[in-house]
């Protein structure tokens, strides 16, 4: 290599330098500032798990200390004061002080708790379901037998959790207003579903012949 390529080489690698140098300073920032963001939000992320897993302790530990007292009416009363940040552990708080309500007699407290879960949009469909589904077992005669009719038949839909334990309390209802031949075809349906436990196909292969039916599997 001549001198004159060398020294041209040497220009353009300086030029070059300048060139990163000015570059740096005119934007270096951006970079001290992504490693800033990411150092900050890797903190952020640790910081939240650990006061999740903190409220979530906590949690744990008002729920235990309530359960463990004795008296049933001032269990379902601390119960009903715990507060719960996330939407599900609202829902659990909320049934089980409806359950505490309800082995304490007090149904018409247990009966609010249900209404209060059933209302939140924001809660899980699950934890919605579920409290309409024990509302209508915990009013019985109470709820007008076409209001226990019209919540039940929101719960029979496809691919809804608590579907065949509704189409059951269905069946009850087509009983309790004489619809004999209809309870019986609503039970043999639950028995011939593919999803049907063996708790409850019993149940209903047991009603069906109380019915004075037949149960038939498929």
């Amino acid at each position: 290599m001549s001198e004159t390529d060398s020294f041209i080489e040497e220009v353009t690698e300086e030029v070059r330098r300048d060139k990163l140098f000015a570059l740096m300073r005119k934007y270096g920032w951006i970079a001290i500032l992504a490693v800033l963001l990411i150092v900050g939000g890797a903190a952020y992320n640790e910081w939240r798990k650990a006061s999740e897993a903190a409220a979530a302790q906590a949690l744990g530990d008002s729920l235990i200390a309530a359960l463990e007292i004795e008296d049933a009416t001032a269990r379902a009363a601390a119960l009903a004061k715990i507060t719960a940040e996330s939407e599900g552990a609202k829902a659990v708080v909320s049934l089980l002080a409806s359950a505490e309500a309800q082995n304490s007699g007090n149904a018409e407290r247990a009966v609010s708790a249900l209404a209060k879960i059933e209302d939140d949009p924001e809660l899980a469909p699950a934890y919605r379901e579920m409290a309409v589904l024990k509302q209508v077992l915990l009013s019985g005669t109470d709820m007008p037998i076409a209001e226990r009719r019209s919540k039940l038949t929101s719960l029979a839909v496809a691919g809804a959790p608590f579907r065949l334990l509704a189409e059951e309390q269905l069946a009850m209802l087509d009983i309790e207003e004489g619809k004999k031949d209809a309870a019986i075809s609503r039970l043999q349906d639950i028995i011939n579903d593919v999803e049907v436990s063996a708790g409850l196909r019993s149940r209903a292969s047991q009603l069906i012949v109380v019915l004075g039916g037949k149960a038939e599997a498929s």
